[in-house]
């Protein structure tokens, strides 16, 4: 990229996944209901400090992608849990 990304977590849901999703099964895991999606500055606004702003609309989705992939591994996993929702 052109600018620096350092702290943009946001942009992990895109290019490494399979970690934002480790996070989430590990708060499952522990008991959590309810998981937020990895998108605390997923909005245009807050991606013009790295020059993203086209990239919002995206990494929400992937953000909710993961979150809900980690919902349905774990619920595969443990079928006899409880139920559990992305927020």
């Amino acid at each position: 990229w052109h600018c620096d990304v350092k702290g943009n977590n946001d942009l992990l849901c895109i290019t490494q996944p399979e970690i934002i999703k480790g996070i989430h099964q590990q708060y499952l895991a522990a008991g959590a209901d309810i998981i937020e999606t990895n998108t605390f500055s997923s909005t245009t606004i807050a991606m013009a400090d790295y020059d993203m702003q086209s990239l919002a609309f995206e990494l929400n989705v992937a953000a909710a992608t993961c979150a809900k992939e980690a919902v349905a591994t774990f619920l595969a996993e443990n079928p006899n849990s409880t139920p559990k929702f992305v927020a």
